[in-house]
């Protein structure tokens, strides 16, 4: 085994089994959380869903709530020195 993994493929597999982990739990997420997802049959048969209600509640979680109160910055810091940058 040690032949087939050399060490410069650990970064790729850190990457790939991240990715990997957000992906299912994005999946499971979406299968078991989502208004719009049914499952069960009661379900199912209902043609029109009136959960208005249960569907902001899923869109509007709690890193979204988080995220509403700051600003769309990826770094702040390197954008207020180079913003505000007196010569």
């Amino acid at each position: 085994m040690a032949r087939w993994v050399k060490p410069e493929v650990y970064p790729l597999i850190a990457a790939m089994s991240f990715v990997t982990g957000m992906v299912a739990f994005s999946l499971t997420r979406n299968m078991f959380m989502n208004p719009d997802v049914r499952i069960n049959k009661a379900h199912r048969n209902t043609a029109i869903l009136d959960n208005k209600e249960e569907g902001e509640r899923y869109a509007l979680h709690g890193l979204r709530q988080f995220l509403r109160t700051r600003r769309p910055e990826v770094m702040p810091a390197i954008n207020s020195f180079f913003s505000n940058h007196k010569e």
